[in-house]
């Protein structure tokens, strides 16, 4: 939770910060080359909820603190990220921090955290079941494909006795991981396709945004749902190594984790997204 002092102090360290950097530049670069002051900050964000409350922050915050915002939507889980490595995008916002690990790891990227902003629920939905009872031998579960996401999923059903995972399996669990699937047959989708597959399988475990874009609630729809207490799968804004300390980037965050933000999102979501400001994981 952030304070008006904090917000106000987050501005006198900011404007310190920008001074620094003015002093360091030369005749050429006087502004320096790596503040980016009096440019738009691009932020790369999933459609919902990240690219509405970056909107929000847009349209009722950023402009009171001299922040220029632009807000660019992808789709999917790859794009955000290489498009913030190659400096297409300043930042973006649209992932947790067991998702980014791997990404970096297998891709050879360099984005970090930079705060956290939310956390939107996983959850089990279905269109024929109505209880995790209905949920019998013989039946198909789609879940998503990236190795986090998977994990998470399985973890999820293994939580709620749908299946039974090996002993010691972590948060990246494989269909391999699954000690006994108690009947049960799973179909692997690249995430954002997962929901439009409800009417081909019998239940599927969904990512919370893309849940919500799919019109489902997942406070009131799915037939189970990741608690908040303790989970490690809050979304974040990031950055490349080296740009955390951009005056843009800090005051989006600062915005970002305040008090008004975390009201719109209650407000706005009903339980579906649930607010986690904080500082992120490094």
């Amino acid at each position: 939770m952030r304070t008006t002092r904090k917000l106000t102090t987050a501005v006198a360290v900011t404007a310190a910060l920008t001074l620094g950097l003015t002093a360091c530049g030369t005749d050429s670069d006087p502004a320096g080359s790596t503040s980016g002051a009096g440019k738009p900050l691009t932020v790369a964000a999933s459609p919902t909820p990240h690219a509405k409350i970056l909107e929000y922050v847009r349209d009722n915050l950023a402009e009171d603190e001299g922040l220029d915002l632009e807000v660019k939507v992808f789709n999917d889980y790859v794009l955000p990220n290489t498009a913030t490595e190659s400096g297409e995008v300043d930042a973006n916002y649209f992932q947790h921090k067991p998702y980014l690990d791997d990404f970096n790891k297998k891709n050879g990227t360099h984005v970090v955290p930079v705060a956290d902003v939310h956390l939107e629920p996983l959850g089990l939905y279905s269109k024929s079941a109505t209880s995790l009872k209905d949920i019998r031998r013989g039946q198909t579960v789609a879940l998503p494909n990236d190795t986090t996401n998977e994990g998470r999923a399985l973890q999820l059903l293994d939580a709620h006795g749908l299946i039974e995972l090996k002993e010691g399996t972590g948060d990246g669990a494989t269909l391999s991981d699954i000690k006994d699937r108690k009947g049960l047959e799973f179909k692997e989708l690249e995430a954002a396709t997962v929901p439009r597959s409800l009417d081909d399988v019998d239940a599927a475990v969904i990512n919370g945004n893309y849940a919500i874009e799919a019109g489902l609630k997942p406070a009131d729809d799915a037939l189970a749902l990741e608690e908040a207490d303790g989970n490690p799968y809050a979304n974040f804004l990031a950055v490349k190594k080296g740009n955390t300390d951009d005056p843009r980037v800090r005051k989006l965050a600062e915005l970002l984790t305040s008090d008004e933000v975390r009201a719109f999102i209650k407000k706005e979501y009903d339980g579906s997204v649930v607010p986690a400001a904080g500082p992120a994981a490094s």
